[in-house]
């Protein structure tokens, strides 16, 4: 992936802490709090502070390449995945996974009155089988 240039387009000025940070959050199959974004980057951009990495993160969801989700709790997670999909959070481990959109029907029956429907996102919770 071409981090430097997909920033470029997006008119975010590439700085080494962006590009470090981006390379790793736009590549992950993991959905990383910032503070996991953080330690994941850290080792290799030594000079990044918490603050950057959170305006990093806040950037790249303004620009449209990444999606900020609350899933659990009060726990924000970053998704790189664009494309219509759910969510699958394991009970015993707080991991969360992608489930295919079409692994459910969404259907909206009716008009939610004064409501403009933005997005939908299934969140299914459970424990994985051994």
């Amino acid at each position: 992936m071409d981090v430097v240039g997909l920033l470029h387009a997006r008119g975010i000025q590439p700085s080494p802490q962006r590009i470090a940070v981006a390379r790793y959050v736009l590549t992950t199959d993991s959905h990383p709090s910032a503070d996991e974004v953080f330690a994941r980057v850290r080792p290799e951009a030594p000079a990044l502070s918490r603050a950057t990495v959170y305006n990093t993160l806040h950037l790249l969801v303004e620009k449209g390449l990444l999606r900020e989700l609350t899933i659990t709790g009060d726990r924000v997670v970053f998704d790189p995945r664009l494309e219509p999909h759910h969510h699958f959070v394991d009970d015993d481990t707080g991991a969360i996974s992608d489930i295919p959109w079409d692994a459910f029907a969404v259907e909206q029956r009716a008009p939610l009155p004064g409501v403009d429907v933005r997005d939908v996102d299934v969140v299914v919770r459970g424990r994985r089988r051994p």
